[in-house]
């Protein structure tokens, strides 16, 4: 009886699995199954009908990687990354000392940049020759048409905390009433629009009453506490240019890739099984 009983729910559970794994749709062969839908619905949080979509989409994605032999090594990465510490006016090894403190695990970081360079790659392939470059007059009619996305507060009053221990710094972060001989602190008053750029990414990334990722200056570790942020202020066009443009040519590049998919989609060889 007890065989008996655990064959019937060895069978149920078999097949409770294969029904969880049971192909859905095929997009040139490659299957969707359904746990593949149901779990994109549970991680992007969005219906099965956008689920499926967006599965097909990445099926069509990894297939024209594939189609046109994309790879992306440890010195395309390493540009990218200096492309990004470039654009936010930053030296790379700041940036990386931030992105360290913003990743719990920095090869994650290295995995969507990795992700980042294919995707552009292809992007570069596909939309070569096909896309307007944006000009100067471009970017400043986009900067005086969104003024607001390049607005900053005026002043932000911090209190620097410096020392040549990182693990002194590191515990005075954790307990600021912490007196420590090793930890010098002073009270400023910064006014953004006349900060250097890596400094403005760091502050606009920082919230009030928070302190923000340790930096490296004057030959010893630093860490700003933003007790407040005062008034606003509009970056300068010369110093959010890089970004304005980067922002313009996403979007372009965007709407061609809606409309290359789109007729890729209606190409595809697309069956749905169940």
């Amino acid at each position: 009886m007890y065989k008996l009983l655990l064959s019937l729910l060895l069978g149920s559970t078999l097949s409770f699995a294969g029904v969880i794994n049971a192909v859905a749709i095929t997009v040139n062969g490659e299957p969707i199954t359904l746990y593949d839908i149901d779990k994109t619905m549970v991680q992007k949080n969005v219906s099965k009908n956008k689920a499926v979509n967006d599965l097909i989409d990445e099926i069509l994605f990894e297939q024209l990687v594939k189609k046109h032999n994309i790879t992306a090594d440890v010195f395309d990465v390493n540009n990218y990354i200096e492309k990004l510490a470039s654009t936010n006016g930053m030296d790379v090894y700041s940036f990386k000392s931030i992105i360290r403190q913003q990743y719990r695990d920095y090869d994650v970081f290295e995995n969507e940049a990795k992700k980042a360079v294919i995707r552009q790659k292809l992007i570069d392939k596909l939309v070569r020759g096909q896309l307007k470059i944006a000009t100067e007059e471009d970017l400043k009619i986009y900067y005086e048409n969104n003024k607001k996305q390049f607005t900053t507060a005026k002043t932000i009053e911090v209190t620097q905390y410096s020392s040549k221990s990182k693990n002194a710094l590191l515990n005075t972060i954790k307990n600021p009433l912490l007196v420590s001989n090793e930890v010098s602190r002073r009270s400023l008053s910064l006014e953004s629009t006349k900060l250097n750029p890596q400094m403005q990414f760091l502050l606009n990334k920082t919230k009030e009453k928070s302190f923000t990722p340790i930096f490296t200056a004057n030959r010893a570790y630093n860490t700003l506490y933003v007790s407040d942020k005062k008034g606003t202020a509009i970056l300068d066009f010369e110093i959010v240019k890089g970004k304005i443009f980067n922002d313009v040519m996403k979007v372009r590049e965007k709407k061609y890739l809606k409309d290359y998919f789109e007729k890729e989609r209606l190409t595809a060889n697309i069956k749905i099984v169940r």
